[in-house]
């Protein structure tokens, strides 16, 4: 965990497929609070790039990454947030860590045959020929919890809740 701030934000990341919107989905319903999905905030011009097959680098996550801390930084500074992002390089995750929140990162783990199979039945602008790019650049922060995105929702959500005391 890192930052400052009482009520907790809470960073469901990992790379492409690992099931950060589902997990953060079922975890924000669980605790009543707000839920950001990060990839509702990726400017268009990042949404191009990666349909043409074309991995983002820092300066292209910088704009989406400061949009998304605007978000969390809008939500009520009195209950947990949870944001749906993957978080795959120590740029993302330190501007992520700016929040005026107890950062908790939540990193979703899954073999890589999983991960292509995932990405092959669900409708995505992210290709698969991109999963091997964002394996290269993930580097999860060191205070990370790593989670099995292979578990059910259920079972991952109660994992995260009892790892963070949520």
């Amino acid at each position: 965990m890192s930052s400052s701030g009482n009520a907790p934000l809470i960073v469901v990341m990992g790379v492409t497929a690992c099931g950060k919107s589902t997990i953060g989905t079922a975890l924000a319903e669980q605790l009543g609070c707000p839920f950001i999905e990060g990839d509702e905030h990726h400017p268009a011009a990042n949404i191009e790039k990666m349909k043409a097959g074309h991995p983002l680098d820092d300066a292209d996550r910088r704009p989406w990454v400061k949009a998304l801390l605007n978000k969390v930084e809008a939500c009520p500074a009195d209950g947990p947030v949870v944001l749906a992002c993957s978080a795959l390089t120590r740029s993302v995750q330190s501007t992520l860590a700016n929040a005026t929140r107890q950062v908790c990162w939540a990193h979703l783990v899954l073999d890589e045959t999983s991960l292509h199979e995932r990405m092959e039945k669900r409708a995505h602008f992210m290709p698969p020929t991109l999963l091997q790019s964002q394996l290269d650049a993930l580097d999860p922060p060191e205070d990370a919890r790593a989670f099995d995105a292979a578990l059910s929702v259920s079972a991952t959500v109660e994992s995260i809740r009892a790892t963070f005391a949520l």
